[in-house]
């Protein structure tokens, strides 16, 4: 079993607080390393290491930043299988995806490095004879950035990445569910031997050291991506400061598909959607709605091929298509979900049952639920596990109106053939992000960004890194 200390300041050192954090495995209940449960002392030491370390940071050229960034990129893709193991183990998602993850942070961090010549500022014309005005772009400071379990690395990439590029210095605070993935990757810092303080890894308890890594007047900018509630706790926190937030938070992704729809393209779109990760990520399709035309074509189709989905212990069986959820309780919120969807109504046509088989581990089957009606809980709570609820509906303006019908707007899907459908959907969703006949994944060169309360800011793309910055206007009289 491995035991972690934490990273700041270059250094890994050992945390004041002496309590501990058990990581387990998720697919086995096996207890796979202990990290440090850090205290307030161990925050304030993190953020005067990064605050030592923003001055001298924030003058170095972009380019010269740049190539840090480039660094990590080629240690991720050097490495891409022990990490990969890392996160299977942690986290439970299949070993083939997890490497996969570990291949796009790479990618994300050279992205990223290659905005090094392109962060530029203004000249703006003047009203006044004899006057410029200059507006540069400057980093905020010091950003924390708060890390989800799904995603461990591809979101601490996707975070970290624009913050330094920019020239703001961070702090890192992975889950406490998957906080190994993070206390390695602090291994690549030292190896390419980046500035002590640029970037720390402390672990620990939300509720103990959250408060602090968001209240303290030091700190610039929290980034989160996690549930609304927390959500909604870190900007009340950062209130106390006018501290900027930028917040990716739940969804409850809707995928409509009418009746001239690819049906195989449809289907399956929204069974790789619902199923990766075991349905632990925020944009994936979360219930569907389908033209009564073709629904029963629609449901059969999707239950053939939800039956087909094999789960299991992905670092043991490299076949498996989906690992395990990430702990007893999330197993547990889903099906209870489930049994209440069926109370109300809901016909359950597979899946809907807690393994026996796999007692130790945190796992739920492929479910589908059909004959749902928009009033359940389940077609407006976000399910975060590998269960599908049907709905049908007779029009496009329904099925829109059903689609919006909802406090999140992270993704939506429509699948038709015909242009003025798609176009007319598209520009009538209320999300962040719309997808015409693909399941959702976005580009890390887009822009991910949600609606409602689906947060805040964004995510990706020139916009994402821009997150990451402020304005400073000078005028010059001549």
């Amino acid at each position: 079993m491995k035991k972690y200390k934490v990273f700041i300041n270059g250094e890994f050192i050992d945390a004041e607080s002496q309590e501990i954090i058990e990581v387990t495995n998720p697919a086995n209940g096996e207890i796979v390393s202990q990290v440090p449960s850090s205290s307030r002392d161990d925050v304030e030491k993190a953020i005067r290491s990064a605050v030592s370390a923003q001055s001298k940071w924030r003058r170095m050229p972009q380019i010269d930043r740049a190539l840090y960034l480039k660094k990590i990129a080629i240690r991720l893709r050097e490495q891409s299988d022990y990490f990969g193991k890392i996160i299977c183990e942690e986290q439970g998602k299949p070993l083939s995806h997890a490497i996969g993850e570990v291949l796009g942070a790479a990618d994300l961090f050279e992205y990223h490095a290659e905005w090094a010549r392109r962060i530029e500022g203004e000249l703006i014309p003047s009203d006044s004879p004899n006057e410029n005005i200059f507006l540069y772009k400057e980093p905020l400071g010091v950003v924390t950035c708060i890390l989800p379990w799904n995603f461990p690395m591809y979101v601490l990439a996707r975070k970290m990445a624009p913050a330094l590029i920019t020239g703001n210095v961070t702090i890192l605070k992975p889950s406490s569910e998957t906080p190994n993935s993070a206390l390695e990757f602090a291994k690549i810092l030292q190896d390419i031997d980046l500035p002590a303080g640029v970037t720390n890894v402390i672990t620990g308890r939300g509720s103990i050291i959250g408060n602090t890594l968001t209240t303290d007047p030091r700190i610039n900018m929290v980034t989160v991506t996690g549930s609304t509630e927390s959500g909604k706790d870190i900007m009340r926190s950062c209130a106390e400061n006018i501290t900027k937030v930028s917040l990716e938070l739940g969804g409850k992704a809707p995928a409509i598909v009418m009746d001239d729809a690819d049906i195989e393209l449809a289907t399956r779109s929204i069974i790789d959607s619902r199923i990766s990760n075991a349905g632990q990520v925020c944009n994936c399709t979360e219930r569907v709605y389908v033209h009564e035309n073709i629904y029963d074509s629609v449901v059969e189709r999707i239950v053939e091929l939800m039956k087909n989905i094999t789960f299991g212990d992905g670092m043991r069986d490299k076949n498996v298509q989906m690992g395990p959820l990430i702990n007893h309780s999330a197993v547990k919120s889903v099906h209870d979900m489930v049994i209440k969807a069926i109370k109300d109504g809901a016909e359950l046509l597979l899946g809907g049952y807690i393994p026996e088989q796999y007692s130790k581990g945190s796992f739920y089957p492929p479910t589908v639920l059909v004959n749902c009606q928009q009033s359940m809980e389940i077609m407006h709570k976000e399910i975060f596990g590998p269960v599908l609820p049907v709905m049908k509906f007779k029009t496009l303006d329904e099925a829109i109106s059903l689609a919006n019908d909802c406090e999140y707007g992270l993704t939506s899907t429509i699948y038709t053939k015909d242009l003025n459908r798609a176009l007319f959907a598209a520009n009538n969703m209320e999300s962040g992000e719309v997808y015409i006949n693909r399941k959702q994944s976005e580009a890390y060169n887009g822009y991910h960004a949600g609606w409602k309360k689906s947060g805040l800011g964004g995510d990706d793309g020139k916009h994402g890194m821009e997150e990451f910055l402020q304005t400073r206007i000078v005028y010059i009289k001549y």
